[in-house]
């Protein structure tokens, strides 16, 4: 895995510790900050392929289809 350096601001680290002790999800900021990624790649994929959708008039997939698809881009 690759490692990163990265500065926040002091509202977002506060945030991301706060989080990470209060909820319990998360053993810590960096697998907080690696979920978080996912699901930003996972709403920019998603809003891509509307965005594809609504230019082309349909779409031949299914519901189903869309998601499995958008499930197996991101991992």
């Amino acid at each position: 895995m690759a490692r990163q350096s990265i500065s926040l601001t002091e509202q977002n680290d506060l945030w991301l510790r706060n989080h990470v002790e209060s909820v319990g999800d998360y053993a810590n900021k960096s697998e907080l900050v690696n979920d978080l990624i996912r699901r930003a790649r996972r709403a920019e994929a998603i809003n891509g392929k509307l965005a594809h959708s609504e230019k082309s008039g349909f779409s031949a997939q299914s519901a189903d289809q869309m998601l499995a698809e958008f499930k197996s881009s991101i991992k």
